[in-house]
C-alpha cells in the first residue's frame, strides 16, 4: 500500500515523524508537509506564485506552502505514482466540530478525498504532543481496520484522540461533529510603530456537546471518528431560494 502523510504543523513537527513511522508497518511511506507551521490554512491554494520542493536528510519532501499544495503537487506530479490512502497529522490538538472548516489538517486529508483517494486526518485533543506515540498507534489500528475491511470508493474521516497513556486501548466511537460558540472576541493592541493591529480570538467553547458528538466522545476517553463530505449544497432550502428567486 503507497501512503502519502502530510500535516498543518510542518514537515519537522513531531506529529508527523510519529504518523509516518506508524504508517510503516502498513505499506511504503512518502511525506510532503509544508515548510512551516500552516495551522488555520484550510482548503486554501498557492495560485499568485511558483512552488518549491525541497528533500531532508531523513527523507521528508517539504513545501513553501499550504497543506493543500503539498497533497496536489504530490498528486499531480512529484510522485511517480498516486498513493493508495493519504494520511494527514497527527495534528498538536483537537480538530472538532467547526474547527474542521478552519483546519489545515482536515484540508490536507479532503484534498486526498477530492482526487477519489480514501483519506484519513488524526488530531490529538490537547496539544503539547503528550502520549503522542500512544496516538500514533491509534493511528496505524484505524487505518488498518478500515483499509482490511476493503472499502468501496474514497472517504473521508477526522479522527481526534484525547492524550492518555493507553488510549490505543480505548474504544473507537463513530460520532457526528458537534458545534461551537463563536470565538472569543479580537485582541486588539496598539503596534509597537504605531497603528493598531488584531490577534485573532481563540474558538468559542463547545455548544453542541451532547451524546452522540466528536465533543462528547473524547470528552469521555474514546477516540472519535467522523466521516465527512463535501457537498455544502443546503439541499432543504433549495424551494426557498426558488421561491425568494423567482426562479
Amino acid at each position: 500500500m503507497r501512503i502519502l502523510v502530510s500535516n498543518d504543523d510542518g514537515y519537522f513537527a513531531p506529529g508527523i515523524v510519529a504518523l509516518a513511522n506508524a504508517m510503516r508497518a502498513l505499506g511504503d511511506v512518502v511525506v510532503v508537509a509544508p515548510e512551516q507551521n500552516q495551522s488555520g490554512a484550510s482548503h486554501s491554494l498557492t495560485l499568485n506564485r511558483p512552488l518549491s520542493v525541497h528533500e531532508t536528510e531523513n527523507g521528508f519532501r517539504y513545501v513553501n506552502g499550504t497543506p493543500t499544495d503539498c497533497v496536489h503537487i504530490a498528486m499531480t506530479g512529484l510522485l511517480d505514482a498516486r498513493p493508495d490512502i493519504v494520511v494527514s497529522g497527527i495534528n498538536n490538538g483537537l480538530n472538532m466540530g467547526d474547527d474542521t472548516i478552519y483546519s489545515g489538517t482536515v484540508a490536507a486529508a479532503m484534498e486526498g478525498f477530492l482526487f477519489g483517494v480514501p483519506s484519513f486526518a488524526f488530531s490529538l485533543v490537547d496539544k503539547d504532543w503528550t502520549h503522542l506515540e500512544a496516538a500514533a498507534r491509534v493511528a496505524r489500528r484505524v487505518v488498518e481496520k478500515v483499509m482490511s475491511s476493503d472499502p468501496v470508493g474514497a472517504f473521508l474521516l477526522n479522527v481526534n484522540i484525547p492524550n492518555h497513556e493507553h488510549v490505543d486501548e480505548a474504544p473507537i466511537v463513530v460520532a457526528r461533529l458537534g458545534k461551537r460558540h463563536p470565538s472569543e472576541p479580537v485582541h486588539r493592541m496598539e503596534s509597537p510603530r504605531g497603528g493598531t493591529i488584531y490577534w485573532i480570538g481563540a474558538a468559542g467553547a463547545a455548544r453542541e456537546a451532547g451524546p452522540g458528538t466528536d465533543f462528547h466522545a473524547v470528552a469521555n476517553g474514546s477516540v472519535a471518528v467522523t466521516p465527512l463530505q463535501i457537498d455544502l449544497t443546503h439541499n432543504d432550502q433549495l424551494d426557498d431560494v426558488r421561491r425568494w428567486l423567482g426562479a
